[in-house]
C-alpha cells in the first residue's frame, strides 16, 4: 500500500525572509531607475530623440542580424538600404540643412547642392561626395560635412578672400590672392579695388604684393597693375600717371623704392609727368606733356643724383 508524503508548508519565519527579500529587490530597482533617469536626466538630449535612439537600437539589432544573413548570401547592397530604412523610420533622416560660415558666397548655391539630400536617411548621404560639389563653388575655399543627429546637416565653409580685380577683354572679374576667379564684378564694386591685367596675370598677383610691400607708401596711390611680357610690371596711379618698373624680382623692388623716395622729396605724383620709365639702370626717363623726352630723362638724372648727394 502506497502512502503520499506531503512537505510540510512554510514557517512563518520562511515567508517573512521571503518577503523581506522580495522588497528589498524592488527597491534596489527603483534606486537603480532613479539613479538611471537623473544620469540621463544630466544629458543634453531630449526625451523624444531618447525614444528615437532607443527604438533605433532594437530595431538596429534585428537589421544586423539580417544584414549578416544577407552578407553571407552575398547581398550587402541589400542589406545596407534596409538598415538605411529603418534608421529613417526611426527619424534618422536628412530634414534640415544648417549652413555656417558663408559671408560673400551666394548661400542659395551652397543648399542646392545640399538640398538634395532632403528626406534621405542619413546612413545614405554620402559626405565625401557633397563635400567635393562644395568645393567646386568658386568662392569656397575649404568645407566640411557632417551629421547632427536625428536630423541635421551641418556645413561649415571657409571662403576665398578677395584680393584683387582682374580686367579682361569684355568684363571685370574678382579674383583672390592666387587668382582663383571669384564672381564678376562692377565697374562701381570695383572702385577702390586693386585692378590687374595682362597675359596670365592671376598667378602673378602674391608678387605683385610682396613688390608693394616694399614701399607701402606708394600703395595706397595705386590704381592698376600691368604684367607685361610676363616679366615687368607696368603702375598707373590714381593720378592716371604710368611707372615702368625694371626686370627681376629685386631690380623692381629697388626701382620702386628710390621712386617712392623721389617722389618724397619732390612730389612726382600728381605732378606735370605723364610716365616714369624706369627700365634704364642709370636714369629715368619722363614723358611730359609738348616737352623733349631726353631733355626730361637728363633733368630725372639730375634730380636723382642731386637726391642722392643730399
Amino acid at each position: 500500500m502506497s502512502q503520499t508524503i506531503r512537505r510540510k508548508g512554510k514557517s512563518g519565519r520562511r515567508s517573512a525572509a521571503s518577503h523581506g527579500k522580495a522588497r528589498k529587490v524592488r527597491q534596489a530597482k527603483a534606486r537603480t531607475g532613479s539613479a538611471f533617469g537623473a544620469a540621463l536626466a544630466l544629458l543634453p538630449i531630449s526625451e523624444e530623440t531618447w525614444q528615437r535612439l532607443f527604438m533605433a537600437v532594437i530595431l538596429g539589432g534585428a537589421v544586423a542580424l539580417a544584414w549578416i544573413a544577407a552578407s553571407m548570401a552575398g547581398l550587402p547592397t541589400m542589406a545596407s538600404r534596409q538598415l538605411a530604412m529603418v534608421a529613417a523610420d526611426a527619424g534618422f533622416e536628412v530634414r534640415r540643412v544648417d549652413v555656417r560660415g558663408v559671408e560673400n558666397l551666394n548661400e542659395l548655391k551652397v543648399y542646392e547642392q545640399a538640398l538634395a539630400e532632403r528626406e534621405r536617411a542619413m546612413p545614405l548621404v554620402d559626405i565625401g561626395a557633397l563635400r567635393a560639389k562644395l568645393l567646386e563653388l568658386s568662392w569656397v575655399k575649404d568645407a566640411r560635412v557632417s551629421r547632427q543627429l536625428p536630423d541635421t546637416l551641418v556645413i561649415d565653409i571657409v571662403e576665398r578672400e578677395p584680393h584683387a580685380v582682374l580686367r579682361k577683354v569684355d568684363r571685370l572679374v574678382l579674383i583672390d590672392a592666387d587668382g582663383n576667379e571669384l564672381e564678376p564684378i562692377s565697374k562701381d564694386r570695383a572702385k577702390g579695388r586693386l585692378i590687374v591685367s595682362g597675359p596670365q596675370v592671376g598667378g602673378q598677383v602674391r608678387r605683385l604684393v610682396r613688390l608693394l610691400d616694399a614701399a607701402p607708401a606708394i600703395r595706397p596711390h595705386i590704381r592698376e597693375a600691368e604684367w607685361v611680357g610676363n616679366r615687368r610690371w607696368n603702375l598707373t596711379f590714381k593720378t592716371g600717371q604710368v611707372l615702368a618698373l625694371p626686370e627681376g624680382d629685386k631690380e623692381m623692388a629697388a626701382a620702386l623704392v628710390s621712386f617712392a623716395r623721389l617722389d618724397g622729396n619732390n612730389r612726382l605724383i600728381g605732378g606735370k609727368v605723364l610716365a616714369f620709365d624706369m627700365r634704364a639702370k642709370d636714369r629715368i626717363y619722363l614723358r611730359m606733356p609738348n616737352k623733349d623726352v631726353k631733355s626730361a630723362a637728363l633733368n630725372a638724372a639730375a634730380v636723382a643724383s642731386k637726391q642722392g648727394g643730399d
